[in-house]
């Protein structure tokens, strides 16, 4: 049997050495060039790969594709390939065949990354074989070809979804379905939401459904249809008769087993979308069999990944926070409900189709100014210039942080939530935020 993969970054390359592993013969396409480090892994495992273009001879030989999720459904190459009617599956779909572990899959447009990495922290703290993969660290296919974990911890993007059909998580969450990578959905967002609830496919009775009852898209799913799995929903509203519910200080649990809670005030996540992260993460953990007083040692010990509300200093009585991740809307929304003391807000970026009105009620009653940062700032100072009384326009990192500064006082927070992409001023947001720190620090020197 002939596998072509297309895309050779870290998780072609994985899906690459798995096929190997199993006897596959593999043949790997990157249309744009393959950093050195996935050439070396292939030539040193003997596959074949080809750079820099798309050769569809040997492609369309292949029995199965296997997908980059950074690949459009609206290549020319992928629609040739649904025309033969080709299988094109994901690498996760791929690895999935080949483990016995339980899987816990985490989805959501806000918190993905937060919540894989707590639920991971918390297994692994409590003693748990463990794998961390999906759309973070190192490829689950590579890592399913000699582990020996019981579990593994998986990020699933909508994308990575898209080509998941047998895939079956033991434990799936999904934390929110808001607006996000529309153009990919023909901006069509019911598209986008369907993508989200892919994760469900296959569920049974003895798998677990984690989900924030609060975002509609998912209450409405909810509704609609009957579910296979145990429905644990977490609530910022009411306490659940098996789910979880957050008062403002309190997490409190209940289940068939009992109950408990956990107050929040000393643990290092902070603000409501974080409680939500936390409460969906418990839960997981419950479900594994991991004793109360674990999770709670867990939870006071986990670090979260840089650029998600990231404090970087306080100066002068000034807090500078790093929120570079928040590349939508809600991100935003979620970022300033963080906070009571005023804020000087950087925004900006390449806009997303944003609708700002979500969070414009926020605004008005946090910020004090918002300074904009990228190439055209024209739609964000539209949309505040006459409601707020300070907007300034600024075109880069250095300017954007000189005029906040120059606006703080002791007492303020000076925060870079952006809600939009960075490829205007920078590589990505990982490139923003580090920036961005780097430039606070040296404001401290």
């Amino acid at each position: 049997m002939k596998i072509a993969i297309l895309g050779a970054g870290e998780s072609g390359v994985g899906a690459a050495l798995l096929a190997k592993n199993k006897g596959f013969e593999v043949f790997v396409s990157d249309k744009g060039s393959i950093s050195e480090k996935y050439k070396y892994t292939l030539q040193q495992n003997r596959i074949k790969y080809e750079e820099n273009t798309h050769t569809e001879s040997a492609i369309f030989t292949a029995d199965e594709i296997i997908k980059s999720p950074g690949i459009s459904a609206k290549e020319d190459l992928i629609m040739k390939l649904i025309a033969l009617k080709k299988t094109i599956i994901s690498e996760i779909e791929f690895a999935a065949r080949y483990t016995t572990a339980k899987i816990i899959g985490i989805t959501g447009s806000n918190g993905k990354t937060t919540t894989t990495l707590l639920i991971y922290h918390l297994l692994k703290s409590a003693g748990k074989k463990v794998g961390l993969a999906g759309n973070i660290g190192e490829s689950f296919a590579k890592q399913v070809i000699d582990s020996d974990f019981d579990y593994y911890v998986l990020e699933l993007s909508s994308f990575q979804l898209d080509n998941v059909y047998n895939f079956h998580a033991n434990i799936a969450i999904l934390l929110n379905i808001t607006p996000d990578h529309l153009d990919r959905y023909n901006y069509d967002f019911q598209q986008y939401a369907n993508a989200k609830f892919r994760i469900l496919q296959n569920l049974n009775a003895a798998n677990t459904f984690i989900c924030f009852k609060e975002n509609e898209p998912i209450n409405n799913y909810l509704i609609n249809n009957t579910l296979a799995p145990k429905v644990l929903p977490v609530s910022l509203e009411i306490e659940q008769k098996a789910g979880a519910f957050f008062n403002g200080t309190s997490m409190i649990f209940n289940s068939e087993k009992g109950g408990f809670s956990i107050a929040t005030s000393d643990l290092p996540l902070k603000g409501k979308h974080n409680a939500i992260n936390m409460m969906c993460a418990v839960l997981a953990a419950s479900q594994c069999d991991i004793e109360i007083d674990k999770i709670e040692l867990g939870l006071k010990s986990f670090n979260n990944a840089p650029h998600r509300l990231e404090p970087v200093a306080t100066i002068n009585g000034v807090e500078y926070i790093n929120d570079s991740k928040a590349t939508n809307v809600d991100s935003v929304f979620y970022a300033l409900g963080s906070f009571e003391k005023p804020i000087i807000l950087i925004m900006g970026g390449v806009d997303k189709g944003n609708d700002y009105s979500q969070i414009e009620k926020l605004v008005l009653e946090k910020v004090k100014a918002l300074v904009c940062m990228g190439v055209d700032n024209t739609k964000l100072i539209n949309f505040f210039g006459d409601k707020l009384l300070i907007v300034l326009d600024t075109k880069s990192l250095n300017d954007a942080l000189k005029m906040a500064n120059s606006l703080a006082v002791n007492g303020d927070i000076v925060l870079l939530s952006p809600a939009c992409a960075s490829f205007d001023l920078f590589k990505n947001y990982e490139d923003r935020g580090n920036q961005f720190r780097e430039a606070v620090i040296a404001l401290n020197k």
